[in-house]
């Protein structure tokens, strides 16, 4: 890895979920907590043991650190199942070639999001770069409804990774945060407060009163 930066290979659901948001966190460093993030934490912090489970040809690899010189991006993946396979990978942790295959933990109940599946699509890609083998498919667990949902890693979501990626970079480059767009995800935003995604707006039509009263002004007094 050398001296090489990476970022976080986690912030790829951020700037997935909103780019003003993953430019605070990463250019401001921001943050702040709520009901969502401090239950999402605590459960992950249950599963994040880092370890490594041997079953006879079957090996679970609990937070394992996967990284990409690609991407520059830096991580862990929550869990790595790994069975034999002569036709997979060799890793450190096995005397035998296996198949990988990379699950990723998420608090609530089971939902599709994008930005879930961007980051264990970049976990895989993370897996495959480091150890020369191919990931087709990884997984998503829900903790509360204990449901796994499996995630086909194909080309469409690996092009939308490595985007992702990049547009994660272009911010971390240009030192800048994009304007606010107000949408239903702020409402749920842990950021929201430090955001404040609906200022611009109503700046904007502050001003335009100001202006309306100005020009009405100017009528009233030529008259």
């Amino acid at each position: 890895m050398d001296d090489q930066e990476y970022l976080p290979l986690s912030w790829l659901s951020q700037v997935c979920y909103c780019p003003r948001r993953a430019a605070l966190l990463l250019n401001e460093r921001l943050w702040e907590e709520n009901a969502d993030t401090a239950k999402g934490r605590s459960e992950h912090e249950r599963v994040h043991t880092q370890r490594v489970e041997k079953r006879g040809e079957s090996i679970k690899l609990y937070e394992f650190t996967v990284f990409s010189d690609q991407m520059a991006l830096l991580g862990k993946c929550d869990c790595i199942e790994a069975v034999r396979d002569e036709d997979g990978c060799r890793i450190p942790a096995a005397d035998f070639p296996v198949r990988l295959y990379p699950v990723e933990y998420k608090h609530g109940t089971v939902r599709e999001e994008e930005e879930y599946q961007i980051q264990l699509c970049a976990q895989a890609m993370c897996l495959e770069e480091m150890f020369h083998t191919t990931i087709p498919e990884g997984a998503l667990f829900f903790i509360s409804s204990h449901r796994r949902e499996a995630v086909p890693l194909d080309g469409s979501l690996r092009k939308r990774t490595i985007q992702l990626a990049k547009a994660l970079w272009d911010i971390r480059h240009q030192l800048s945060v994009p304007a606010a767009e107000y949408s239903a995800k702020c409402r749920r935003c842990s950021l929201k407060e430090l955001c404040m995604p609906k200022v611009k707006a109503s700046a904007q039509k502050y001003l335009l009163h100001l202006r309306q009263e100005a020009l009405g002004s100017i009528e009233e007094d030529s008259v």
